[in-house]
């Protein structure tokens, strides 16, 4: 398969504290690829680093982003302007943030097209109704000239959706996409994620802590904790048999469909960049820790079944 993206051991600190640690993340063209985790795990800040769009404190210190084969670390900032919206389109939590209050969603469909595409006026309204249409928003006409507080959250989310489409980005990066919708959004807007990849052939990275959800959709899996990718599998492989103890406590910590069962949660919470852990990050929250193993050895990641990677020392 032909690759898209590619990270290459990437190292990226906040000040004088790392954050990421040689995170190798490699996506195939359209495929629905899953970084999950719980949050503060480094999930967001990758994406980040792709689109360039890190917070002052933050800088990469080492390593290689390449999207179709070339160096986006390289790129001006002018370069990025241009990929971004044009070739890769970010997804956030809340699409009130990419959405401009004062404008008509209309108007910021065209200019997104017109910034990215040399097209007339005419010719980028065409175009933003055919996108609108495809994300199944109705009275398209009447709802061209809304606003964006009059459009529900799950609606707005599918207009962002649309100006992904629009500019015929071929990553799209969804940053927790459904977090702020309700369950019977949440599935719409991942089964329009899931349309787009099929008839377009649009790669997917789709950021998340839900595992229940990206379980439904996901062809791959990456598992993220204090910076470090601790696991990735095809998604089948994963969810059928998970390595790491990470991923095993989190799949465990899932509702389950007995109510006679408890659940089971995860003690404790991911360290602070600030926190330094010996050995591997995990073992302060792990249910297999070995003293003397696993806070005496920093864990690689090492394919322990036929395209199925884990970091874990012990297991």
């Amino acid at each position: 398969m032909e690759k898209i993206l590619e990270i290459k051991n990437l190292n990226l600190f906040f000040n004088e504290y790392q954050a990421l640690y040689d995170v190798n993340l490699t996506l195939n063209r359209g495929v629905m690829h899953a970084l999950v985790g719980e949050s503060g795990c480094g999930k967001s800040i990758t994406a980040m680093s792709v689109l360039r769009l890190l917070p002052k404190s933050a800088a990469v210190k080492s390593g290689e982003i390449y999207f179709k084969g070339e160096n986006l670390l390289n790129y001006t900032d002018r370069e990025m302007r241009n990929l971004r919206g044009n070739n890769i389109a970010l997804i956030p939590q809340d699409p009130m943030t990419s959405l401009n209050p004062l404008y008509t969603v209309g108007n910021q469909l065209v200019e997104a097209i017109r910034a990215h595409k040399k097209v007339s006026e005419r010719q980028a309204l065409r175009k933003a109704k055919e996108v609108l249409d495809l994300v199944k928003i109705s009275d398209i006409d009447r709802k061209l000239n809304f606003y964006p507080h009059e459009f529900s959250g799950g609606m707005k989310q599918r207009i962002i959706i649309a100006m992904a489409l629009a500019c015929n980005a071929e990553l799209i990066i969804a940053d927790e996409p459904t977090t702020a919708l309700d369950v019977t959004i949440q599935k719409q807007i991942m089964d329009l994620m899931a349309e787009i990849k099929k008839d377009f052939g649009t790669t997917i990275l789709l950021i998340s802590h839900d595992l229940a959800l990206v379980s439904n959709y996901a062809d791959y899996i990456s598992v993220m904790y204090a910076g470090h990718i601790v696991e990735e599998a095809p998604a089948g492989k994963f969810f059928k048999n998970p390595l790491h103890p990470y991923s095993i406590a989190l799949l465990n910590s899932l509702p389950s469909k007995n109510p006679a069962l408890k659940l089971k949660t995860i003690e404790g919470a991911p360290p602070s960049i600030q926190e330094p852990i010996a050995g591997c990050k995990f073992h302060p929250r792990c249910d297999f820790f070995k003293p003397g193993i696993c806070d005496a050895e920093e864990p690689v990641l090492k394919e322990k079944e036929i395209y199925h990677f884990s970091s874990c020392l012990i297991k």
